[in-house]
């Protein structure tokens, strides 16, 4: 039988309809395509010789490169003394979601015909993979939705083995990754929620994931190797973990410690193997991203991602108001605060100034 693909929808609005997720095949579907790619990563490094690179992978490579372009065609033309968001990226935005379809086209060849277009699904995946567009903000929701992006393109057999899992996460991964750093400091995007990522990150989880478990089959590295900036050096270009404390080493504030920028982060560095680390961050994952009600409630459901039974059309008004929750990401009623980034950027600006004045 032929799906018959619609525009997803956000429907998770209450406890009760997260209870009903969290029991849905398409939670499952999700916390199992991300185990698969984890795995499949084991020992490997960014630049392995085994990772295929075909038409298909390069197909999504050739996407980025024009979102890429997009970018660059709307620089940032009002520079203010604000950490806040900049809003070129509203421009940013408004061309990525008028042109996504095309490219969805162009790159992506999957059959399809007019009256049934996979595009109308993918395409929502894609553009909120980069952020909101009012708020100026990112979080691992929008991180969610560009793996809900891959887990579709894999769903409509884009990938045509599982031997494309390393692909997804060495290839196309890093790849999103290294637009989404480039447009967190271009636009200053501002962490998506009050209690940003609780230290490990203002914005991301996965890279940190499939990083430790890159690295869960080795006895070296050791986690604590992270505190050492030559060890950060030599391995940034090979797991993404150390690739993420590397981004943070050059973008807080100052000489500060790791202990002080990412708190979390240094006390995950006392674990004695990455194996642990990768299996704690799977629990967390599923725990405080897939199972928390201010992240999900922007999940977006299909026909690739159907909706769990039962979860009822909320009206595209309602907000939930969770404030007792805490440790939390993507808290749609958080005090807006500025990235760390875009925080450092603007005193390293204002130092600037101050010299070129004086």
């Amino acid at each position: 039988m032929v799906e018959q693909y619609i525009e997803p929808v956000k429907r998770l609005r209450t406890e009760a309809d997260l209870d009903k997720f969290e029991k849905s095949e398409t939670f499952g579907n999700i916390l199992n395509f991300v185990i698969r790619l984890a795995t499949s990563v084991h020992g490997l490094e960014l630049t392995d010789k085994s990772i295929p690179v075909d038409s298909k992978i390069d197909g999504v490579l050739k996407l980025f490169d024009d979102i890429d372009q997009i970018s660059e065609a709307h620089p940032i033309k009002t520079e203010t003394t604000s950490r806040f968001g900049k809003v070129e990226f509203k421009d940013f935005f408004d061309e990525l979601r008028e042109k996504a379809t095309d490219l969805i086209h162009e790159h992506l060849q999957l059959p399809y015909d007019l009256n049934n277009d996979y595009a109308i699904e993918l395409r929502v995946y894609l553009i909120n993979s980069f952020g909101d567009r009012e708020r100026i903000d990112y979080g691992s929701g929008h991180e969610l939705n560009f793996l809900c992006f891959l887990y579709s393109l894999d769903h409509l057999s884009y990938f045509q083995s599982r031997d494309y899992d390393k692909s997804i996460v060495l290839k196309l991964f890093a790849r999103y990754m290294k637009t989404m750093r480039a447009l967190e400091l271009k636009y200053w995007l501002e962490p998506a929620g009050s209690h940003g990522v609780w230290g490990l990150d203002d914005f991301h989880f996965l890279p940190f994931l499939f990083g430790a478990a890159q690295l869960s089959t080795f006895r070296r590295p050791r986690p604590l190797s992270i505190h050492n900036k030559d060890y950060v050096a030599e391995f940034k270009d090979k797991y993404l973990y150390f690739s993420c404390v590397d981004f943070i080493n050059k973008t807080k504030t100052g000489a500060v410690s790791l202990r002080e920028s990412s708190p979390m982060l240094d006390d995950i560095s006392g674990v004695k193997t990455w194996k642990k680390i990768e299996e704690g961050m799977m629990k967390m994952y599923k725990a405080e991203v897939l199972s928390k009600l201010p992240v999900v409630q922007h999940f977006f459901f299909g026909t690739i991602l159907p909706c769990p039974d039962g979860v009822p059309l909320h009206s595209e008004e309602e907000c939930v108001h969770t404030h007792e929750i805490h440790s939390t990401w993507g808290d749609c009623c958080g005090i807006k605060i500025p990235s760390a980034a875009a925080a450092s950027l603007a005193e390293r600006n204002k130092h600037q100034a101050h010299s070129i004045a004086q």
